[in-house]
């Protein structure tokens, strides 16, 4: 339908700092089209494909059949360890996040089940952590307190059995 306009290898710092802008300004779809056209230039591009992840991550709870897919496709392919582990902790914060917005009936259990899982890649990231380079527990400390703030629980077991004639 339409061909995109590539960008110029000498626009992509520029370029990265307005993929950054948006997404601070909470516009990840723009953040994330424009980290397609810096990767389109440059594929190795560490910073755009981090920011891409972040931008695809912003988007789950509004597109997250769509997100969800192309996130796990980005972290597979980071070098580090250490940023596989805290990558997917973040999307699984962002999931759990996500539930918790919904609404939906045992939303509070989802939302649970997804911190855990993010606070697990966390400690996990932890282990890895360059020196002085804390990100992890502080995130991993955000979900505990959310989980305690929001009384958040485990899902209690299901000993439902159906009357059979």
């Amino acid at each position: 339908m339409f061909k995109l306009k590539p960008l110029s290898a000498d626009g992509v710092q520029a370029a990265f700092e307005k993929a950054e802008r948006y997404r601070l300004l909470n516009e990840p779809i723009e953040a994330e089209s424009i980290c397609l056209d810096i990767l389109e230039v440059d594929k190795d591009n560490h910073d755009a494909r981090i920011t891409l992840i972040l931008a695809l991550a912003d988007q789950l709870e509004h597109r997250m059949n769509r997100s969800i897919s192309r996130v796990g496709k980005l972290i597979a392919v980071l070098e580090s360890e250490y940023e596989r582990w805290y990558y997917s902790g973040i999307v699984s914060e962002r999931m759990g996040k996500a539930a918790l917005h919904s609404g939906t009936p045992g939303c509070k259990y989802d939302a649970y089940e997804w911190l855990i899982e993010a606070m697990e890649q966390y400690e996990k990231a932890e282990a890895l952590r360059p020196p002085g380079h804390d990100d992890a527990l502080l995130r991993w400390n955000t979900c505990a307190r959310m989980i305690r703030d929001g009384k958040l629980q485990q899902r209690p077991n299901d000993d439902f059995e159906p009357y059979l004639e």
